[in-house]
Formats: C-alpha cells, sequence, structure tokens
C-alpha cells in the first residue's frame, strides 16, 4: 500500500497540543485566564492530558519542574496575562537554575489591544526573559516549526524553560503544515567532544587517591549506569551534590557523602589527589570559592562558562558515551583508599552533621523517626516502594539531606539551583501524581509552607498520597542563625505560632500536631496507611542549627 502525506487542518492550540501529547506530557499545571488558555485546556483535554488547577501560578511552575525530572520529559504551566505572568517568574526562575525543560504557556495582548490598553498590560518578553531561554507568540506560518525550536532549545543542556505567549486570537488560526514534528525521542544530543582521553587517562593512571563527585546531569538511566559503571571500576570515594543524590546509594561503600562546595566535604577531598567530576553543574555549589588545588577532570555535557574552577581536562557531550570511552582506558582503577578509610569519611560527616535537641523533639529526629516509619511500612509489604521525598529551602534541609538515604535517582526532589521556599508540596504534588506506585514524603519548613499554603487545597482536591510534614519553629532558621552568627539581635524574622493542623483541616485533608517523639511516631504510622493528605505540623526544638550549617558550610 503507498503512503500518502495528508495534510490536517488543527488551530494553533490543538497544534500546540498535539505538540506537547507527541512529547509524553500528560499533565498540564496552572491557574487560568479566559483566553487562549481555556482554548488549550480543552485541546489537550481531548488528546487525554490532564488540566491540573493549582492555587498559585509558582506553584504551577514548580509542579511541570518536577514533573520534567522525574518523566525525563517536558513540563508544562499555563497562566493568564499580566498578574499571572509576574507570579510564575519565580517558578520560571527555579526551572532555569534547577536545569528542567518546561513550557511556560501564557495569555497575552494582541499588537490591537497593545496599542491602547494599559490595565494589566507589562511586557511579559521582558519580565521573564532573564528566566527563560526562548519566547515565541506563535505567530508566525511556520507555526508547528517554531514549536519545535522551542521544544529543543528547553531540552538543550542546560535544560531550562521557554515562554509562549498565546493570544486568544492566535490560539483560533487555523494551522496548514506538514504533519512532520520531531518527537523526544528523535532528538540526539549534538555537543563538542575534545576528545581528550590521553590525557584524562594520564591523570587516572598517575593518581593514588582520587575522588569521584556526582552532579545533576548523571541523573539519566543512561548517564547512572554508566556512571555506577565506573564507580564500580575504582575504589574510591563518591561524593554527591543534593541533586545527584542516588545516583550511587547512600548504602554503598564507597558513598562518602555529600558535596555542596562548603566544608563538610574538605576531609575527603583534602585527601585526594584527583577531582573526577561527574556531571557536575556549577549552579549546584554554595556560594564560596573553590579550596582545593589538585587537578580535575571534568566529564559533563556542556562547558559551562561561569564555573568555580577550570578543570585541567574537560570531556563534553554524552555522559555515558564519554564514561564508556574512558573505562576502555583505565580498565580497573586502583587505589590507596581502602573502604574502612571511605567508611570512616563517611561516619564522620554524618558526626558533624548530627542536629539533636536536648529537649523536645530535634531537627534530625524529624527525619529520623520518619525514615523508621517508612522502613517500618516498607519491611512489612516489601512490594511497597520507600516514599520518594520533597525538601523545602530552609535550615531543616540539611538534617534531611544528610540523614534520610537514597537508592535511585530523582529518591529525592529538591531546588538546589535556585534554592527557592515554598518547593516541597508543590514538586510532592507532582511527584504523587507522576510516581502513582509510592508515597511521597513533603520535609518543609513553616515559612516555606506559609508561602504556597493555598497548595494544599490543590493536594487534598488530587487526593494523593502525601504526606506533608512541617518544621515548626515560627522563625526563618537559616536566616536567624545568620542574624545571630553576625552578632546581631533577633529581629524580624520569628512569628507567632501558627496552627497547621488546623489549616489542613478546615481545607478538608487529615492532619496531626505534635510536640514529642511518642506522638509524631504514632502520628506518622498512621499517615502511612491513609492513602490521602495528611499533613504533621511538628513543633521542634531547633536547637543544633548553628553547629550543623557551621559544620556544612564552615
Amino acid at each position: 500500500m503507498n503512503e500518502e502525506t495528508t495534510h490536517k487542518t488543527k488551530t494553533v492550540a490543538e497544534t500546540l497540543a498535539q505538540a506537547l501529547y507527541d512529547n509524553n506530557v500528560t499533565h498540564i499545571y496552572g491557574v487560568p485566564g479566559g483566553g487562549s488558555s481555556l482554548l488549550l485546556i480543552e485541546a489537550a483535554a481531548q488528546l487525554g492530558i490532564k488540566f491540573v488547577l493549582t492555587r498559585t501560578e509558582t506553584g504551577a511552575m514548580i509542579m511541570a519542574s518536577a514533573t520534567a525530572e522525574l518523566t525525563g520529559s517536558l513540563g508544562v504551566a499555563l497562566t493568564t496575562k499580566g498578574p499571572g505572568v509576574a507570579s510564575a517568574a519565580n517558578g520560571s526562575a527555579c526551572a532555569l537554575l534547577d536545569r528542567t525543560p518546561v513550557i511556560l504557556i501564557t495569555d497575552g495582548f494582541t499588537e490591537q489591544q497593545s496599542d491602547f490598553i494599559t490595565h494589566q498590560f507589562i511586557d511579559q518578553k521582558a519580565l521573564l526573559a532573564p528566566v527563560t531561554k526562548g519566547h515565541s507568540r506563535l505567530e508566525e506560518n511556520q507555526v508547528m516549526s517554531e514549536i519545535s525550536r522551542l521544544i529543543d532549545l528547553a531540552m538543550s543542556p542546560p535544560c531550562g524553560p521557554v515562554h509562549i505567549e498565546l493570544t486568544g486570537a492566535t490560539a483560533k488560526k487555523e494551522v496548514l503544515e506538514l504533519q512532520t514534528q520531531k518527537t523526544l525521542d528523535e532528538r540526539e544530543l549534538n555537543a563538542d567532544n575534545l576528545n581528550n582521553f590521553a590525557k584524562a587517562n594520564e591523570l587516572i593512571n598517575n593518581a593514588s587517591r582520587p575522588v569521584i563527585v556526582i552532579g545533576l546531569e548523571a541523573r539519566s538511566i543512561e548517564n547512572a549506569k554508566k556512571t555506577r559503571e565506573l564507580i564500580d571500576n575504582t575504589d574510591c570515594p563518591v561524593l554527591t551534590t543534593y541533586k545527584a543524590k542516588g545516583v550511587i546509594s547512600d548504602h554503598h561503600p564507597q558513598y562518602a557523602g555529600i558535596f555542596t562546595g562548603g566544608i563538610a566535604e574538605s576531609a575527603c577531598i583534602s585527601k585526594a589527589d584527583l577531582i573526577i567530576m561527574i556531571g557536575l553543574d556549577p549552579v549546584e555549589f554554595v556560594l564560596q570559592k573553590w579550596r582545593y588545588q589538585i587537578p580535575i577532570i571534568d566529564i559533563s555535557v556542556i562547558v559551562y562558562p561561569v564555573h568555580y574552577v577550570k578543570p585541567d581536562v574537560g570531556l563534553y557531550g554524552p555522559i555515558n558515551n564519554n564514561i564508556s570511552a574512558l573505562l576502555n582506558g583505565i580498565s580497573v582503577l586502583s587505589s590507596d583508599w581502602k573502604l574502612p578509610d571511605i567508611k570512616a569519611l563517611r561516619d564522620d560527616m554524618h558526626h558533624a552533621l548530627q542536629c539533636h535537641a536536648e529537649e523536645g523533639i530535634g531537627a534530625q529526629d524529624v527525619v529520623e523517626v520518619a525514615l523508621e516509619s517508612a522502613m517500618s511500612k516498607h519491611t512489612l509489604n516489601q512490594e511497597k516502594k520507600l516514599p520518594l521525598i520533597t525538601v523545602d529551602a530552609g535550615a531543616h534541609m540539611f538534617s534531611v539531606m544528610a540523614f534520610w538515604p537514597c537508592n535511585q535517582p530523582f529518591d529525592v526532589l529538591i531546588s538546589n539551583g535556585l534554592a527557592t521556599m515554598a518547593y516541597a508540596l508543590p514538586a510532592a504534588i507532582a511527584a504523587a501524581i507522576n510516581e502513582t506506585d509510592r508515597t511521597v514524603v513533603a520535609f518543609t519548613g513553616d515559612g516555606g509552607l506559609l508561602m504556597c499554603l493555598g497548595e494544599l487545597s490543590t493536594a487534598v482536591e488530587q487526593d494523593i498520597p502525601i504526606v506533608i510534614i512541617v518544621f515548626n519553629d515560627q522563625s526563618l532558621s537559616l536566616i536567624d542563625i545568620k542574624q545571630q552568627a553576625s552578632g546581631l539581635p533577633s529581629r524580624g524574622m520569628r512569628w507567632e505560632t501558627p496552627n497547621f493542623s488546623q489549616v489542613m483541616e478546615g481545607l478538608g485533608g487529615k492532619s496531626y500536631q505534635v510536640s514529642n517523639i511518642q506522638q509524631y511516631r504514632q502520628a506518622l504510622d498512621e499517615a502511612l496507611e491513609i492513602g490521602s493528605p495528611v499533613l504533621i505540623d511538628v513543633l521542634f526544638n531547633p536547637e543544633g542549627y548553628g553547629q550543623q550549617l557551621k559544620a556544612l558550610r564552615g
């Protein structure tokens, strides 16, 4: 039978929806307006793409960003014009600096409207330009080609958000174009490779105490597999950034701890004579200068123009291919490291990051008791996976990231590049929607939750298995610590104790407020069985935060 090329007329909204469907998009998150939003929602629904009504635009962008991380495809958010666009800006910055491919679709003003309208009018393209990789109004004739260009841009490293400003008038226009849209799986990464393997092999073979540091680019299935293969061919210690936790299991004998660019990892790095960076993005480092004077091999998807350190050798392009080529040249890498040495480094880091309280519940208790309860459920029901966790920015994240172990990439979602507050709850909602076979635990500070409180209603409405654990100490703890460390009086960083349990109950969800370990453990045991959103408001003692921060960052 001869195949014939057919032409099919669709509107711009339908064409955009089809492109999203072709790239495995299953959900759109957002707060719509009355223009193009409604047309796109309907066009997407006809293809089985569900719309999730969020309570905030930034929450929608964070949900889209988390979805992109977990699926390896696109995340999509939708907002109205004016205030909707302005409110989405922080979420767009989050996607940009956390390197996630997101399409932000906003309503806009037509050229005729912009000649006389001032109500709600802002230059939306200019507003979002610093926090997006590209922009289009889809008003040219080659609509499908333009959509494909934007998707490619979002998916090209470093991945990030693109902005489609779609007016109602444009959304209704008919498109007549050959159906030749490329799908995500057909695109290949084209990146320069310096092919500097000989020098890399020389550095590795001459090193007696190399150390491997893994970053966010190593998290894909292919990259994680090859990274683990390289680790198995060495006997050296391995550190991971926050976002790369799980690329190597926390239980692996070569796992030495976390790497932030602070001081906690210096005990390990200071003993090394070579650093092998795998997928490390400089956006993951804290705001401190590089402190080590030893050779570096940088295995990364791209060359980052702004970096804390200039590597001695750079291997750029597809990470799995570069590691394969490297393995061909080094066979098995032996060193002076011994597994007891690595265990001692790991134990020393854990000890330095302890955060207990003499009275009440300490920050570390909040994490470890939750882990004990989750492990107990896992042991009783082996087909159940341990919870996926999401973590908000704030002092509590140090204990969560140090004491909650991960076994696979994306076992934890955290905003590291932007490190925005109000991240954990929206990310948990998206995770629960996409990871239907496991519970999600969101660790959030009280300040971060107050910034996205309305998303509790989204969680309840979606009826998904989320346990929201709130570190409630009535303050912006991290900033409070820095204020006191500067010798300044505590001023403007604290508030009256909010009762998040009552808020959750008022929104139709299940909740507990606890102030001791026994209450907390009982609440967890019940919450992990319920299968719908549950909030545990933990009145805890932040004692130990200051010492923990000093041990981590110096």
